[in-house]
């Protein structure tokens, strides 16, 4: 979503290199192509009951490469954490053409040019990182810049490249862990008259080891409800859906009911329960119910995702919610949040009006209000999604200038000349984060037949499907 896979240069399409090897349920492991999807990995451990536990919503058609590459999460992330903790091994080749297969545990090899000047210049950068750590304190989700206090503290390469976006080394080949798959979960979605209540019971469900705990913002709500997806009590401010898992339905639907019992001394008005999976499968609709309805409200109005990543400390997610509707106010601009309220990650999706001459200064405004937003309460830009194009240029923002210049250096040991995914991580002279918009209708248009394969791909959620298949003259 923030451009990291885009740019001007020779753009690598790897969705066919999509091979799961044999899932190894002694070892609980599954080597994989960078194209396979996660959901293709998935289906394939569940045949050994296994699971690939890192479950971005995009899931069914995200690759596992490109989740390494941004270290991408999801709604059970609460429970689970994002992708790196979840990558054994990785071969991969370097901006130079050499390469390494790299595995936790395992001494780093050692005479790959990119990897000693790496380690040359660790051996300076180290002591700083482990004195001041370049991370976001109390921020729990973490994509953005490169992974140096992670890789000073744990010496694992794979810390540092899972999440460098492409930037650093190519990736050829993952080897995933994987995990028993749950014997029962059970749901539940409840109303909260304010935000802090909300937040507060976020808190309680982390807690108590809940394994997703999502966050449903009254912006949210209001789409639902006009799409007939909600109702929910007037008065309520924010929802919570909330699932658990157990060793069986019994243990499940105790743990969802001594949770909402916690909630409702939080302060929820309404809670639904759900203890079988066709309930649960109803009441998590709602959380998939708004990107329809967005599509739906105007056809001149564009979804754009261009703030819609930010985390910030826990106690300051009721503060981030509120200054989000006064900027998109502010900026007579409509907008939906939600995101998952155990780890304080919150996407926003503002609904830009393309047909209107201000449309482009409305959208610099807006980002660069939520970006001085997210610094001020100690957040981060991006939670999962990585900083692509979007954000690399205002990373100076909200890091120090030694992180920013202990990222330089980590890009320059790997890819001094700037050969991987330029523009991603170190800005370039002059970036701009809104260089290209693909919904500016003033920019060239697409030759007919790929305009019309990916208007197919939209219109029916066929993100799944191969691009290059149906350019190539699959059935349209």
């Amino acid at each position: 979503m923030p451009g990291g896979a885009i740019g001007s240069g020779v753009i690598v399409d790897l969705s066919r290199w999509n091979w799961i090897g044999e899932v190894d349920a002694e070892r609980n492991m599954v080597r994989v192509g960078p194209g396979a999807t996660r959901g293709a990995v998935d289906a394939a451990a569940r045949a050994h009951a296994l699971r690939f536990p890192v479950d971005p919503s995009s899931g069914a058609f995200c690759t596992v490469g490109g989740m390494a590459s941004t270290n991408a999460a999801g709604a059970h992330s609460l429970k689970f954490g994002p992708t790196r903790r979840w990558v054994n091994a990785i071969d991969c080749v370097f901006a130079d053409g050499s390469r390494a297969s790299l595995r936790r545990g395992l001494e780093l090899p050692r005479g790959i040019p990119p990897l000693d000047r790496f380690f040359a210049t660790m051996a300076i950068l180290a002591p700083a990182e482990l004195a001041t750590p370049s991370v976001h304190p109390r921020v729990r989700k973490e994509s953005s810049g490169y992974a140096v206090a992670e890789f000073a503290r744990s010496e694992e390469l794979i810390d540092l490249l899972v999440g460098s976006e492409g930037t650093l080394a190519f990736f050829t080949e993952l080897e995933l862990a994987l995990v028993p798959v749950a014997g029962a979960t059970s749901s539940l979605l409840s109303a909260f008259a304010s935000l802090e209540d909300a937040v507060a019971a976020a808190g309680l469900a982390r807690e108590s080891g809940a394994a997703a705990c999502e966050l449903l913002d009254r912006t949210f709500l209001d789409v639902a409800a006009n799409g007939g997806a909600s109702n929910l009590p007037a008065g309520t401010e924010a929802a919570l859906l909330v699932e658990v898992e157990g060793a069986d339905a019994k243990e499940a639907a105790e743990s969802a009911r001594g949770v909402e019992r916690a909630f409702r001394e939080a302060g929820a008005t309404v809670t639904r329960l759900a203890l079988d999976p066709m309930r649960e499968t109803e009441i998590w609709e709602l959380r998939h119910a708004a990107s329809p309805i967005l599509a739906r409200l105007d056809p001149q109005l564009r979804s754009m995702q261009f703030v819609e990543d930010c985390a910030v400390p826990p106690e300051r997610l009721p503060a981030y919610v509120r200054g989000v509707r006064r900027i998109l106010a502010d900026n007579e601009t409509r907008g939906v949040i939600f995101g998952h309220a155990g780890d304080s990650h919150v996407h926003v999706n503002p609904l830009v009006d393309v047909g209107r001459p201000d449309w482009r200064k409305r959208v610099e405004r807006i980002l660069g209000e939520v970006t001085a937003l997210a610094a001020s309460l100690g957040g981060t830009l991006t939670g999962e999604h990585g900083d692509g194009r979007l954000r690399t240029p205002l990373l100076p923002r909200v890091w120090t200038a030694e992180a920013i210049e202990h990222f330089a250096a980590v890009k320059r040991a790997f890819d001094p000349r700037d050969i991987l995914n330029p523009g991603v991580k170190t800005a370039l002279p002059g970036q701009d984060s809104l260089g290209a918009i693909k919904y500016d209708p003033a920019i060239e248009p697409l030759p007919s037949r790929a305009r019309s394969v990916l208007d197919r791909v939209e219109r029916n959620r066929e993100y799944s499907r191969s691009r290059l298949e149906l350019l190539d003259g699959g059935p349209m």
